[in-house]
């Protein structure tokens, strides 16, 4: 088992969360009374205490390498550590769990709690869910010919306390919802259409960014739907910071993307000037041109020649990683020649050396 000894503490100019933020990272070690946690820049956080004790129930369910959710009690405590509570875990496990079921098509019997006009109430796990009266089946359809709602919801009635063999057909965690189908399979594309409404891949659509994280950024749109803008999907070029380009509260204009099982894939970056296609017309295999190192990873150098446009300069260049960083500085620019241009793929790789 992880000890307390081998977990990092709070990382030296990390990111700064402020108390009260629900904060999500990976579980790296579990003791008999404490619960340790990798929130990446963010540090190391620690449940303990009283915190460990209300959550023993949960933790039981829990293992490292799982990704957990909890609010920040402490931002640094005298040893360095993120104080967590894990009353948000609760829920995010819950959310977990009803994503699996999506994805297993899991069949549960549950009771029906109360009903509106629009369909039933079902309570599961302690959250309440809702039924559409489209995804009822027919035996359990109310029949009203003339469509009086105040009739429509006297026939609803009539199901409450009793148990319906149900599926979960869209969990969303940030807006709290959690929709069932009676319907078999419980996936059909009625049902994904409640999800996603009637947006289409192409559309050009307005909304108001309600979550900002690392790997992208959420918006909901004018009729409550909400998509996810991947971090590539955010600007052409390079998108270190996700925080730096939105914020909770904004309103944007997106691109849909893709429309895939209920949820809805946005772009923001092709609603501006794709830069490869002008760059096609300046650049080609063979060309020397400047360029400035904007990032390393474990392949090489990332060298940007403009705005959008950056291609891969191979740490085979120069021999191994410590020779490519004691040749080449971040910020800076170089002479490199054009290996591979291919503006379709928005793809280029460089060779490094002097005109």
């Amino acid at each position: 088992m992880t000890t307390l000894q081998q977990v990092a503490p709070f990382a030296e100019g990390a990111v700064i969360f402020k108390e009260e933020d629900i904060i999500e990272g990976v579980v790296v070690a579990i003791e008999k009374a404490a619960l340790y946690v990798d929130l990446g820049q963010a540090g190391t956080g620690i449940i303990y205490g009283i915190e460990f004790m209300n959550a023993r129930d949960v933790i039981k369910r829990i293992n490292i390498g799982d990704t957990i959710s909890a609010k920040i009690v402490l931002r640094e405590n005298n040893d360095g550590y993120v104080e967590l509570s894990l009353k948000e875990a609760r829920q995010a496990l819950m959310w977990n769990d009803a994503e699996q079921a999506i994805k297993d098509k899991r069949v549960m019997d549950l009771v029906v709690k109360d009903a509106n006009k629009g369909g039933l109430i079902i309570e599961w796990q302690g959250m309440a869910g809702f039924l559409p009266a489209s995804q009822l089946k027919e035996e359990n359809y109310p029949r009203i010919e003339d469509g009086d709602k105040d009739k429509i919801l006297r026939e609803l009635k009539k199901l409450i306390g009793k148990r319906v063999s149900v599926s979960i057909i869209s969990a969303i965690p940030k807006e709290g919802k959690l929709i069932f189908s009676e319907k078999d399979g419980g996936t059909t594309k009625e049902a994904k259409e409640i999800v996603a409404g009637n947006h289409l891949v192409g559309d050009e659509v307005e909304g108001t960014v309600t979550g900002v994280v690392e790997f992208g950024i959420f918006i909901k749109l004018s009729d409550g739907v909400e998509g996810l803008v991947h971090k590539s999907e955010i600007d052409w070029g390079l998108v270190e910071d996700t925080k730096a380009h939105a914020k909770v509260g904004d309103k944007v204009k997106a691109k849909i993307i893709e429309v895939k099982d209920g949820k809805i894939s946005l772009s923001l970056k092709a609603l501006k000037e794709n830069p490869w296609k002008e760059a096609a017309k300046k650049y080609k295999k063979g060309d020397d041109v400047d360029g400035v190192v904007i990032k390393f990873n474990k392949h090489g150098a990332l060298v940007s020649i403009e705005e959008g446009v950056a291609g891969l300069v191979h740490v085979s260049d120069f021999g191994d990683e410590a020779k490519l960083r004691e040749a080449l500085s971040l910020g800076k620019i170089y002479k490199f020649s054009i290996t591979l241009f291919d503006a379709n793929e928005e793809r280029m790789t460089l060779a490094y050396g002097k005109k």
